[in-house]
């Protein structure tokens, strides 16, 4: 499984570290991503990082203000987001998984394992 942690309440302007953990088995060969979804919104790509972290994909919401980085084991990964805004409002999922090709990165059908949810919540 993987669980996502850190999320909370924090100001426009923050900034925010998301962190996702495998445990369960070894993740090191899977690809790794972050979505969010709100009430009103389908779930979105935010970013996609590769199973060696030789290549990172983000979202077009997100791009200049998101980081996604592997952890050292490959069993982790992290989201570094600055700039916060209240639209960045969300639960924020990590999940697994291994896209076919870089297209299907962004998709969330190219992840079969996916956490609970952090809540982020940025106030104006």
């Amino acid at each position: 499984q993987v669980q996502e942690s850190g999320g909370g309440s924090v100001q426009a302007g923050d900034s925010l570290r998301l962190s996702c953990a495998g445990s369960g088995r070894s993740w090191s060969s899977y690809a790794m991503a972050w979505f969010r979804q709100t009430p009103v919104k389908e779930r979105e790509f935010i970013a996609a990082i590769t199973w060696n972290g030789d290549r990172t994909f983000y979202g077009d919401s997100v791009k200049g203000r998101v980081t996604i980085s592997r952890g050292d084991a490959r069993n982790s990964v992290v989201l570094e987001m600055s700039s916060l805004k209240p639209d960045d409002t969300a639960v924020y999922y990590c999940a697994a998984g291994r896209p076919w090709n870089d297209d299907d990165y962004p998709t969330t059908s190219a992840y079969d394992y996916w956490g609970q949810g952090t809540q982020v919540t940025v106030s104006s």
